[in-house]
């Protein structure tokens, strides 16, 4: 069985999200739906088929949680003493050596990733890039636009 590389805080995350769907989504569905059906016919009964469609998208997302939690491989860079590498986990202080912007980002898994929070995913060509790289380094980014040089000014694992 394959299993795929994710934070503890993107594990919280996901069992966050699939309790809310078992306790609270699921049971309000089901009861969208009983009282849908006290309307009456159902061919015609609107409330009960987007009910019913609620509960399907409800319990294939459940499906879809519980899969990706049961092939998580949970790494808590907390726990890994910094030397200054880039590993999956960690955050990367860089310098666009172009045009001298610095940005921030964090190595998390697929599942985890969100650019808006600066969280890229370890498959995309940055986290490529920097892994395995030191402070002080040069990472060359491969882009559509040509290639990005970064420095790595710090890295932090938290």
């Amino acid at each position: 069985m394959k299993q795929y590389p994710m934070t503890k805080k993107g594990v919280d995350a996901l069992r966050a999200t699939l309790q809310d769907l078992k306790r609270v989504k699921r049971p309000n569905v089901i009861k969208a739906i009983a009282e849908a059906r006290a309307y009456g016919d159902l061919k015609e009964n609107a409330e009960y088929h987007a009910a019913k469609e609620q509960q399907s998208f409800i319990e294939g997302r459940i499906k879809d949680i519980e899969g990706k939690l049961s092939m998580a491989q949970v790494i808590d860079v907390t726990k890994i003493p910094n030397q200054g590498t880039v590993i999956f986990g960690a955050t990367a202080h860089l310098l666009n050596v172009d045009d001298n912007k610095k940005v921030t980002y964090q190595i998390v898994g697929h599942d985890e990733a969100d650019i808006h929070l600066n969280k890229i995913s370890v498959n995309s060509p940055i986290a490529r890039a920097l892994i395995g790289k030191r402070e002080g380094d040069i990472a060359l980014v491969q882009a559509p636009s040509g290639t990005i040089k970064y420095k790595i000014l710090s890295v932090e694992y938290i």
